[in-house]
């Protein structure tokens, strides 16, 4: 079968009115304040080290004055590869996670955020030209940004979409040079999107990687699509699909989202108003009704620190008091904390708290009475809602992803919730035919692995390592050729390749 050959299309004109830099194809210089490659990732075949730059932002970012105060922690990898990791102490107020394929972790994780100086000064036309270019290079971002309170803080992405262009090329900027410490034109890049980014916003990411950066390759995946592929490391899994259902739950939002073949199914995505962060106040609900003399300034952050260290998920919720009842002894845990002004200690038993924390993923009534369903429910519901071909291959592959859903026992008690949903309405139908039709039994699999907290950017290393990759990227070439709109589409590679 022959297949006629396209018709070629115009060729792209670079944006911008400037020269253009001989051999390097941008609009504009680039400040390098991070000066040259360096290390064990450093200079060679660009295909040696294919760069992970995923910018993955979670909902409802705090402002600069609650993250301000709250340091994270840095460590250094025994991995001569990788140069440094990060391990971020404070989560889903939106990061940036960026580090080098090949690797099993972030080598930075980072506030999303960009400080600036912001002025109204009054002067001649030609003086505050002068004043705007010298502001331009006078910026910091992450936890910089946070430290800087002379400036203003800005968030260039809101609810995992970039609102604003000209601060993300800057925030990229430092990025590559100061923390990757990278010559962008000798890597290709991988980078995320959200489900349902506009055709626009990948534009618009081409335009700032190919023309500023020069870049020599660009990739721009989807990240449920690599919250599957990190699926593939679990035992669990016999075979390598990207069908199947991620729930994608980290401090803000939990979602819910079909992917069939590589491809997210848009029309039926569901979000869940309950995330890490509602657990967070729920517990400190709990803890300020029982008056356990918690400081008021750190009741927050005690909260928090006992749902990271001794909450569970527990199988039924009513045997779980009785347990506690019967022998307190044996299941209530003390937690010990400072007093952040006179340093002395104190100390609070963590009694219900430990089970009734995570409990509100199951029974969401009881921190947000206007939100009754739950997350067993909603999952049945989003893959009800998919084309019926694709029904049972969801089913199959439940797959977990992000912080809030590191919960001992947290896929046992999904799986067994949604199969007895699945096994209900298998029943009802034989009932309700006369007991002529013997539905199928439908096999439910929830998916988890040691790499849940990470999925996206692991998925993300797994696949910008594999040969794959480099066939599939967007070049420099055809950018030039055909323009930004050669990255409305990405092919599916992998697996399903």
């Amino acid at each position: 079968m022959q297949v006629a050959e396209a018709a070629p299309r115009r060729p792209f004109a670079p944006r911008g009115k400037g020269p253009v830099l001989p051999g390097r194809g941008c609009r504009r210089p680039v400040r390098r304040p991070g000066g040259p490659l360096c290390g064990a990732a450093g200079a060679g075949d660009a295909r040696e080290h294919a760069v992970l730059l995923l910018l993955i932002s979670f909902p409802w970012p705090g402002s600069a004055a609650e993250l301000r105060g709250e340091r994270r922690h840095w460590c250094t990898s025994d991995s001569p590869a990788s140069g440094f990791a990060c391990r971020a102490s404070h989560q889903g107020h939106g990061y940036t996670k960026l580090g080098y394929a090949g690797n099993t972790e972030p080598q930075f994780i980072i506030p999303s955020c960009i400080a600036i100086r912001e002025s109204a000064r009054v002067g001649d036309q030609a003086q505050r030209r002068v004043m705007k270019g010298v502001d331009d290079l006078d910026f910091f971002i992450g936890d910089e940004a946070i430290d800087k309170p002379t400036y203003a803080t800005k968030w260039p992405i809101r609810h995992g979409i970039v609102e604003d262009w000209d601060l993300m090329e800057r925030f990229m900027e430092q990025v590559i040079f100061k923390y990757l410490r990278a010559e962008p034109e000798d890597h290709y890049f991988l980078m995320t999107e959200p489900p349902l980014n506009t055709p626009e916003n990948r534009e618009y990411l081409a335009e700032i990687m190919f023309e500023s950066f020069n870049i020599p390759g660009l990739y721009i995946a989807v990240q449920a699509v690599l919250a599957l592929a990190a699926s593939w490391t679990s035992r669990q899994v016999g075979e390598r699909t990207l069908t199947g259902i991620v729930i994608d739950s980290g401090d803000g939002v939990t979602h819910v989202i079909p992917v069939a073949e590589g491809y997210v199914i848009g029309s039926c995505i569901k979000h869940i108003p309950i995330a890490g962060r509602d657990i967070t106040y729920f517990i400190q609900q709990l803890l300020r009704e029982r008056e356990v003399g918690i400081p008021p300034e750190q009741s927050l952050e005690t909260a928090k620190a006992i749902k990271e260290k001794y909450c569970y998920i527990c199988p039924d919720i009513v045997k779980e008091f009785a347990k506690y009842d019967g022998d307190p002894r044996k299941w209530i845990k003390q937690y010990t904390g400072i007093n952040a002004i006179n340093k002395t200690k104190f100390v609070i038993d963590v009694g219900y708290e430990r089970f009734l924390g995570p409990e509100i993923f199951f029974h969401p009534e009881f921190a947000n009475p206007d939100f009754m369903e739950s997350i067993s429910d909603v999952v049945d519901e989003v893959i009800q809602n998919c084309p019926i071909d694709v029904r049972r291959p969801l089913y199959k592959n439940v797959v977990l992803s992000g912080g809030s859903t590191m919960f001992r026992d947290f896929g046992r008690r999904l799986q067994r919730d949604l199969k007895r949903v699945v096994d209900a309405r298998l029943r009802l139908s034989e009932e309700l035919s006369g007991g002529r039709i013997k539905p199928k039994p439908v096999e439910v699999q929830v998916i988890t692995h040691h790499m849940q907290r990470y999925a996206v950017w692991f998925g993300g290393s797994m696949l910008a390592s594999t040969p794959e990759f480099f066939q599939v990227c967007h070049t420099k070439k055809d950018y030039e050729e055909y323009g930004p709109s050669i990255c409305r589409h990405n092919p599916v590679f992998g697996v399903m390749s």
